[in-house]
């Protein structure tokens, strides 16, 4: 299918021949050529030219890098494809492919210590040429453009584990690549599911996402299956989602298009570690302890840490003060995360907490069991604040929930 792209304003038809005359010496390499997949490069940088060709460019080094000619020959490794949840299935009403991102089920910590940053990427980059390819496919088969898709991000069993460090700095590097070499190709981004825990979250990854692609997320409350079968009919929606699709043995989680993922057997670990940056290092001297203060200002906020201990074991507990501006003692103030010791000697100790209210949380390093040794302790500290627009909306999708159980009771 070619022909005309549409409405097209002067100054844009001559910045798309201009776009094309500049890029000419990439262009066969380039998985498609026709006007409609250039403007896809100059609308997601508001043709800027300078900018979109500098964007195109890199894109062509990133597939030069992962071999795109022999990426659909490529078997990821059988950890990420047992492990890696998420999948292609099904379309929406007007014919775009619906990819689903299942998160809950994901095991962050055993992924990343069984296959490389390196494999992850490109099983990310294999599916995203996947998606085009359907997309081309549907172009054909329907007779009218298809270049978008829907996601569906499943967020049921949110957990901290999830908020991992290393986690989501491989997270930010795999939606930073959709975002810089797929342009121009979501549809809708839905959210189910979401707990609590999930403006914190959000707001850990917003930065990387375009003001276009935020716009196209929606979170949905209670009602999504309802609200899903607007935009979907459900004979293409598995009936684990309210649909009516299932694998042709009947299993209603269509497993054969979507991998539900899991705990990671250690059998697939490559190493025990990953190796830690530390913003901070402290001396705990003998038979002495050291305690953090972090300031907490609203409840639902989440204090992550990292630590490791040089040569021996440490004790580590989480306290919040019930004095303020005094220094107390362990037995003075309320524990909130139990301490005990870690041998973060041998591994790095890492966590994180929802800190269920406001105040001064103090985090203590103890060594007063030890006579003998102080101790070096390296360690990073953040407070992960909630994303506020996204935390509202729940508020306002749990009000109508309750109202309408309200109106049934």
């Amino acid at each position: 299918m070619s022909g005309h792209v549409g409405d097209l304003s002067a100054k844009q038809e001559a910045a798309l021949a201009q776009f094309r005359g500049n890029i000419q010496d990439i262009l066969p390499g380039l998985p498609a050529q026709d006007d409609y997949y250039l403007l896809k490069w100059l609308r997601a940088r508001c043709f800027d030219l300078q900018k979109s060709e500098a964007m195109l460019r890199k894109h062509v080094q990133l597939r030069k890098y992962f071999d795109s000619d022999h990426i659909k020959e490529w078997k990821a490794p059988e950890v990420i494809q047992k492990y890696m949840a998420g999948g292609t299935c099904g379309f929406d009403r007007e014919g775009c492919p619906v990819q689903y991102e299942i998160i809950g089920t994901l095991d962050p910590k055993g992924l990343l210590y069984s296959a490389s940053k390196q494999d992850l990427l490109k099983n990310k980059f294999q599916d995203c040429e996947s998606l085009r390819e359907i997309c081309n496919e549907q172009t054909q088969k329907l007779g009218r453009r298809i270049e978008t898709i829907i996601m569906i991000y499943d967020f049921e069993g949110l957990g901290l584990k999830h908020l991992w460090k290393p986690a989501v700095e491989v997270y930010i590097e795999l939606l930073g690549m959709f975002e810089d070499n797929f342009p121009e190709s979501l549809k809708y981004l839905f959210i189910i599911k979401a707990p609590k825990l999930f403006p914190v979250a959000y707001n850990m990854v917003k930065h990387i996402l375009s003001e276009d692609t935020r716009k196209k997320l929606i979170i949905l409350g209670a009602n999504w299956k309802e609200d899903l079968h607007k935009y979907i009919d459900p004979a293409e929606i598995p009936v684990i989602y309210g649909g009516a699709l299932t694998d042709p043995d009947g299993n209603p989680k269509c497993e054969t298009k979507i991998c539900f993922g899991g705990d990671v057997p250690k059998t697939y670990y490559m190493q025990d570690q990953l190796k830690q940056q530390y913003e901070h290092s402290v001396m705990v001297n003998r038979g002495s302890s050291q305690q953090l203060e972090y300031e907490i200002l609203f409840p639902g906020c989440v204090l992550r840490w990292q630590f490791m201990s040089d040569g021996a074991d440490i004790g580590f507990g989480i306290y919040l003060k019930t004095k303020i501006g005094a220094r107390q003692h362990a037995g003075e103030m309320a524990e909130v995360y139990p301490n005990q010791r870690y041998n973060a000697h041998l591994v790095p100790e890492d966590g994180s907490l929802t800190c269920p209210d406001a105040g001064i949380y103090v985090l203590r390093f103890d060594n007063t069991y030890s006579y003998l040794y102080a101790k070096k302790i390296s360690y990073t500290v953040e407070v992960l604040l909630p994303d506020k627009k996204s935390e509202q909306t729940f508020q306002e999708l749990e009000e109508q929930t309750r109202a309408l159980e309200t109106n049934h009771a």
